[in-house]
């Protein structure tokens, strides 16, 4: 995958035709998230994003923490921040991008999923067309 937003997948994970973007500040809050993670060198701690039927819109996103990887997980990174995600989530999220917005009323992740055809007010729940 090209640079310039898009996370690269781990050398050793075979190629996937699907892609997922991160913002700088996305990659810097799960910088800062993980440094207050205590991890053991042999099974890293990562962020995991998960796709799921359910909320008020058809699927919701979730995120975690994870140090495990499952044969169908693929592992992104970019400045160094690491993000686990499976292939059947990544599907439904193809072209999207992971942001972290701080303002006024607070800061979240959100995702920009050029899939979803619409979502609930919270952004953690979208529908497809």
């Amino acid at each position: 995958m090209p640079d310039g937003g898009n996370f690269s997948t781990n050398p050793s994970q075979a190629p996937i035709s699907t892609s997922l973007n991160l913002s700088d500040s996305a990659a810097r809050r799960i910088e800062q998230l993980m440094a207050g993670e205590t991890t053991d060198p042999a099974k890293p701690m990562r962020m995991r994003i998960a796709v799921a039927g359910g909320g008020c819109s058809g699927f919701q996103y979730s995120f975690s923490f994870d140090s495990h990887q499952s044969s169908d997980d693929r592992i992104f990174a970019k400045n160094g921040a690491e993000l686990i995600i499976d292939e059947t989530s990544l599907g439904l999220m193809n072209g999207a991008t992971l942001d972290f917005v701080e303002d006024l009323a607070g800061s979240s992740f959100q995702i920009k999923n050029p899939l979803a055809s619409s979502g609930c007010g919270c952004g953690n729940s979208f529908a497809l067309a």
